[in-house]
């Protein structure tokens, strides 16, 4: 099997019930040690020249409140705040001037309770990134938890969210309705939206990997009816009627997943 189909942390299960030593914990998607197969500099590469030019300078708030969703153990969450403040490779402050420099605030969620611990304990930015075990289909919890976010810097949304090989897991668990449910609750809480969909390759791979561990399919696969391109589906769905508008494709990654970026017309 492919290690581009190996998923990082699944938004939807929870860890009490996955052995991270198990191969069955693959069709849940927490692996452990994702960033060993995917590191977060394949996705910088794309990222690093365009990303901050495709949000005008003028709509930057102060600070730039980032959501990033599924964020697995932080390592690509940790980088992408590095690309927004502008530091350089390994440098411990942003080659920036204080007047040129923007300040974000980044909260991370995944529903893996270990993998947000371990995220807590190796953050190097904690008065800038805040990490939450959530579960983001839940609807209570998710405002809950961005109504908190969000009330500390007296804001009603957010500027970036970030959606980085998720939509599978929340297709495969939630069906058809439930990945559209999903895209149009970040379209409304995040003007810009960056989202790497994994292609329907991954979806295949994942149902296999159940069935040789003699397991059920998942409760949806059978049923799905959005598939194939499944970027050109998900663009499909947060530009349906115009509410949202595709911006910028950054290109695939070295494991054949397309970057999105997506500009909400409704905030």
């Amino acid at each position: 099997m492919a290690l581009s189909c190996l998923e990082e942390s699944d938004p939807l299960v929870s860890a009490d019930s996955i052995s991270f030593g198990d191969p069955g914990a693959a069709p849940f998607g927490n692996f452990p040690h994702y960033y060993r197969f995917h590191p977060p500099g394949d996705r910088l590469r794309l990222l690093s020249s365009e990303l901050k030019t495709r949000l005008p300078e003028a709509e930057w708030s102060r600070p730039l409140l980032c959501l990033d969703v599924g964020c697995n153990s932080g390592d690509l969450s940790v980088a992408l705040y590095r690309l927004l403040m502008g530091f350089q490779d390994n440098d411990t402050a942003p080659a920036l001037s204080v007047d040129e420099l923007r300040h974000v605030q980044l909260l991370c969620c995944d529903i893996d309770a270990t993998l947000i611990q371990r995220a807590e304990e190796t953050n190097p930015f904690p008065d800038s990134i805040s990490y939450s075990c959530l579960n983001i289909m839940d609807a209570v919890a998710r405002q809950e938890v961005f109504d908190s976010f969000l009330a500390k810097f007296d804001r009603s949304s957010f500027d970036l969210g970030f959606c980085m090989s998720v939509t599978m897991w929340i297709h495969l668990h939630h069906g058809d309705r439930g990945l559209v449910e999903f895209l149009g609750c970040l379209a409304s809480h995040c003007k810009y939206l960056l989202i790497e969909p994994q292609p329907w390759k991954c979806y295949r791979s994942a149902a296999r990997r159940l069935r040789k561990l003699g397991k059920n399919d998942f409760d949806h696969f059978r049923s799905l009816t959005i598939t194939g391109d499944m970027s050109k589906q998900i663009t499909d769905i947060l530009t349906n009627n115009g509410a949202s508008e595709l911006i910028c494709s950054f290109g695939n990654t070295s494991w054949d997943r397309s970057i999105l970026l997506f500009k909400s017309n409704k905030l």
